[in-house]
């Protein structure tokens, strides 16, 4: 027995976020949040979620005279000038609830824009000074300090919402991204309801299913992997991939993603005991230096990066054959994972998606930048086997590409 296999570790508990789900959930909202204690709310969101869907309508029309106003300029990862806005009219209309309609982007944002409220943050060259001095990762003393609610209403299956302790906004000017870390950061209440996903284009929603089916695969073997996590994201794993092809905007089906919602969750349970691994690394570098969406991150590297990790994570790989749906008994852990990994492959060739780092337009002759950037990411330590090499990371990269 190796010490990947030994099982020991520690398992703290998570937040107290209440989560409702279900078709038209979202018209329980204002109750939801009187219940809180929340009595002005601001609601945040992206231009495409406020101008080409009902949805942000539909929130403020429920909050009725709770709502003091919306702010929809929060595009892509969250410039630090739309972060800034968004907290000085939160400030300036007393609000006490902020209410984040759409992707990660919002959610990650939402964190940071409340511990601006609290810490009184209000330029641009106020946060990027703070995050120069602090290496782009601010840990505030909130002792004391009050926070606004953080209420998450996800549009996509990235999943972001469920992050725990942190969140981010990028710094466009620098290119990187400033984050801050703090406990109390989470969401208070999440409402996951199909109605608010109507609009989401497929590209999308499809390509953030990959995503949260790249958060199950690497719960499954990074370094912080628990038994806790195993079945929820094992269930998940299922889910996705029975419901995420019939979860399309244009078959109508709203039962189909709910479930998908439903799975996106539980992709994440345990949070934040988990840790991300090599995938999620490439994928912020990808994400920040290009603007590529995470959830086509996930597509073009996640099967590579199974194949790197197969050597010491084979029986951990073989349980997801058993999630796509085929019969494992009498087959051994190697082929069994082979198999899980052809499964993924095709999911995603399935699904329409992109399949190769070349199809994100990103030039091969970058890769060796992008393999020195990936090696300053997290996700690196964590991942089932430590990558200490840009040579590792370009092993990766160069399959994928």
């Amino acid at each position: 027995m190796t010490q990947q296999d030994l099982l020991q570790g520690e398992f703290n508990p998570t937040v107290p976020t209440r989560i409702v789900f279900g078709r038209d959930k979202v018209d329980t909202l204002r109750q939801e949040i009187k219940e809180l204690g929340g009595k002005r709310v601001l609601v945040l969101s992206g231009k495409s979620v406020a101008e080409k869907t009902n949805s942000v309508k539909r929130i403020v029309d429920g909050l009725g005279d709770m709502s003091v106003g919306v702010y929809s300029g929060l595009v892509q990862r969250a410039p630090l000038s739309t972060a800034v806005e968004a907290a000085n009219l939160a400030v300036a209309n007393n609000a006490d609830t902020l209410v984040g309609v759409g992707g990660s982007t919002i959610s990650d944002a939402a964190r940071m824009i409340a511990v601006m409220m609290a810490e009184g943050i209000n330029t641009v060259e106020q946060l990027r000074r703070m995050g120069e001095e602090q290496h782009m990762m601010l840990e505030p003393n909130l002792d004391g300090k009050e926070l606004p609610l953080q209420v998450s209403i996800p549009t996509t299956l990235s999943a972001g919402e469920f992050n725990m302790g942190g969140g981010n906004v990028l710094d466009d000017a620098a290119g990187h991204k400033i984050r801050v870390r703090h406990p109390r950061l989470y969401s208070d209440l999440i409402v996951l309801d199909s109605a608010m996903t109507e609009g989401t284009p497929d590209w999308l929603w499809l390509s953030t299913g990959v995503k949260a089916l790249d958060h199950c695969i690497e719960r499954l073997y990074t370094t912080g992997r628990q038994p806790a996590i195993d079945a929820p994201v094992l269930t998940a794993a299922e889910m996705i991939f029975n419901y995420l092809p019939l979860s399309r905007e244009s078959n109508g089906d709203s039962e189909a993603r709910q479930q998908c919602l439903v799975a996106a969750w539980m992709s994440m349970m345990g949070a934040p005991n988990f840790a991300t691994g090599m995938s999620h690394a490439i994928g912020h570098i990808l994400g920040v230096q290009y603007s590529v969406g995470h959830g086509y991150t996930s597509c073009v590297t996640q099967p590579y990066v199974m194949e790197y990790n197969r050597p010491v994570s084979t029986g951990k790989q073989a349980l997801l054959a058993r999630s796509a749906g085929f019969d494992t008994k009498g087959m051994s852990d190697d082929a069994a994972a082979e198999l899980a990994a052809r499964a993924v492959d095709d999911f995603i060739l399935g699904l329409g998606m992109p399949h190769r780092i070349r199809e994100l337009e990103i030039p091969e002759e970058d890769l060796p930048k992008i393999a020195e950037l990936v090696l300053t990411d997290g996700g690196c330590k964590s991942n089932a086997i430590p990558i200490t090499t840009a040579d590792q990371v370009m092993e990766v990269l160069k399959k994928a590409f």
